[in-house]
């Protein structure tokens, strides 16, 4: 059985958060590492950092896409930093280099990163994030989660379809 992770889990949400949401964001990052999974994330401050600080707690593997143009601006706790120079456009590679969102609380920019998702047809768990409807009223496909394990579970089933 090959130990090669193959399993990317995006974690978006605010880069300025409360002690609560920072400590969700971290756990969420624990729970994904413990599952051999690699951490995507924006590589800046806040849930991102949070999230990259737990997965590195477990041993996991972080890779960062940033919005600027070097490496040096990511969080201590990133791998693989990518400078991308895209500025906020960088939010549809991290879309894209995930298997499965989950979102934790949410700024615009994770907003954002939410409906790319929809559009593109990548998963999403929100936990502790946005409540959306279309304008029909229909609430779009979000998976909803009530703890960070629970998140992470539900993000390794919708991977596995």
């Amino acid at each position: 059985m090959s130990t090669r992770r193959t399993n990317r889990i995006g974690v978006i949400g605010p880069s300025v958060a409360e002690p609560e949401i920072l400590s969700l964001a971290e756990e969420v990052g624990f729970e994904i590492a413990q599952r051999n999974a690699i951490l995507v994330c924006g590589g800046l401050g806040g849930v991102m950092e949070a999230a990259a600080r737990g997965a590195k707690r477990a041993g996991g593997l972080t890779l960062g896409i940033l919005p600027g143009t070097f490496g040096d601006e990511a969080n201590e706790f990133i791998d693989l930093p990518l400078p991308t120079g895209l500025g906020e456009a960088r939010n549809v590679l991290v879309v894209r280099s995930s298997l499965v969102l989950i979102a934790i609380a949410g700024s615009y920019g994770t907003l954002s990163e939410i409906a790319l998702a929809l559009k593109l047809g990548v998963p999403v768990v929100a936990l502790r994030s946005w409540q959306l409807r279309t304008p029909e009223g229909d609430e779009p496909p979000v998976i909803a989660a009530r703890s960070a394990k629970e998140a992470v579970e539900l993000a390794l089933k919708a991977i596995a379809g």
